[in-house]
């Protein structure tokens, strides 16, 4: 009961101090200033500091975790754990969390010359032990793990942040009893960053708004004339949009047509050799994707807008079935859903599901959160379908998010062509069920009339 109380009282904080973000369209108001930015940033990590972190390593049966960065050459997960007001590490900063056991929690110490916010208690002296290694090997001697995990991970790069200088320079202090009690903390390392936690899951939702209000504002007339607007253009208005509101993103936004005529679809050039400055016209069917970082957590959303001919006051019904394709593949994925099942489980299973249903279906979902391509199973690649080695066996866990990447191959007479309904929205799987964490994109929106956007 005192849980749920405390959990109330974060939501209702979080909602207030977010509550603008729900203004349509979006503004610069909408977002918050940096001053309180840092402070959700703040209380969100402390908050995965002392509940999550315990959780993760005695699941993983890990008492140490060394984290080893310099300054500008930061590992990965070291970065996500940074207070607000570090904008990188400093000089050589390492990072030790010892799980004390029982109720004593972790102990959390910065092998550093200051103290890590105030999350982590600066713990050398350079006056007693001027060397920085051998200041860590007396605490690992002091403390006498079981196990002491470093982040090496041939499957994830997000998990393999230790260089080899630091990995060399580190061994040669630690004491041989202890390099043998070296393991890879890979699955620590996964959960720390695909775990989304109570605090996240009551202001993702809003991050998402924004980014779902930013496509249907840039699909919208105010930004697009026919015949004049090319596809390029409203690249660089997403990207500018962006800038305007205070926001950051991860990628670079694109923006591509599909139309009557003899080009054939391409993921290699859609993804990374599109044309660019092609003139938008009347009767095209347009695509983004698109994604935004706000308060530490991506976006990554791929929505579709048609473009009115002369006459024309809604999609063509060719196109809308299309598009009902679209979302059946994501119904059919999202169905197989279920805790420890892999990445390719889920994959071979949803396409074999497809198969069945006449579908012609390619699926390339990941995780979100922290990353936009983050940690956790894979479920597929567009150019490996029929799993992904590694990456892809890593299992569903609860709590955890994902951006439901797909494309569904479907004939449209008309255009006596192929068309693909490219569609990406971020969801989140509590570890009973998968929901969209802003709703999903179920009608094509057009250009003039937008017919708006449904959850």
């Amino acid at each position: 009961m005192q849980k749920s109380v405390h959990f109330l009282l974060n939501l209702s904080l979080f909602m207030i101090i977010l509550s603008t973000a729900i203004a349509q369209p979006p503004s610069p108001t909408s977002v918050l200033p940096e001053r309180e930015r840092s402070r959700v940033i703040d209380e969100i990590l402390e908050d995965r500091f002392t509940n999550l972190l315990p959780q993760l390593m005695r699941r993983e049966g890990l008492d140490m975790w060394i984290i080893i960065s310099r300054e500008y050459n930061e590992d990965p997960v070291l970065r996500t754990m940074l207070p607000s007001t570090w904008l990188s590490a400093r000089r050589r900063t390492i990072m030790v969390f010892f799980d004390q056991g029982g109720d004593k929690g972790v102990e959390k110490l910065a092998i550093a010359r200051y103290d890590v916010g105030n999350l982590l208690k600066g713990a050398w002296d350079i006056d007693v032990r001027p060397n920085q290694w051998e200041a860590l090997a007396k605490i690992i001697e002091d403390r006498k793990p079981k196990k002491i995990g470093l982040n090496m991970s041939t499957n994830y790069g997000h998990a393999d942040g230790l260089s080899f200088s630091e990995h060399e320079e580190f061994l040669k202090k630690l004491p041989a009893e202890y390099q043998k009690r070296i393991v890879s903390a890979e699955k620590v390392a996964v959960g720390w960053l695909e775990t989304r936690t109570e605090k996240e899951m009551a202001i993702y939702p809003l991050i998402c708004r924004l980014s779902h209000q930013i496509i249907q504002e840039g699909f919208s007339e105010q930004v697009i004339q026919p015949g004049v607007t090319t596809t390029d253009d409203v690249v660089w208005w997403f990207r500018q949009r962006i800038t305007t509101l205070g926001l950051d993103t991860w990628f670079h936004p694109t923006v591509d047509i599909q139309r009557a005529d003899n080009t054939d679809f391409n993921h290699l050039r859609t993804f990374s050799k599109r044309p660019d400055k092609q003139v938008i016209m009347p009767g095209d069917l347009l695509h983004v994707d698109f994604g935004i970082t706000y308060l530490r957590l991506n976006t990554d959303q791929q929505q579709h807008a048609y473009v009115l001919r002369p006459g024309e006051t809604d999609v063509p019904e060719s196109i809308k079935a299309a598009f009902k394709q679209g979302n059946r593949l994501q119904d059919i994925l999202t169905k197989q859903f279920n805790v420890g099942k892999t990445g390719n489980q889920m994959l071979l299973a949803a396409l074999e599901q497809s198969k069945k249903e006449g579908i012609t279906g390619t699926i390339y979902t990941h995780p979100i959160g922290v990353h936009g391509h983050a940690a956790g199973p894979t479920i597929g690649l567009w150019d490996q379908q029929k799993g992904v080695p590694g990456a892809g066996d890593y299992p569903l866990l609860a709590n955890t998010a994902y951006s439901i990447e797909l494309n569904a191959a479907v004939e449209v007479p008309e255009w006596k062509k192929v068309v693909r309904i490219m569609l990406e929205e971020d969801g989140f799987f509590d570890g009973k069920s998968f929901r969209y964490i802003d709703g999903r994109q179920t009608e094509i929106y057009t250009i003039p009339r937008k017919l708006g956007y449904v959850k």
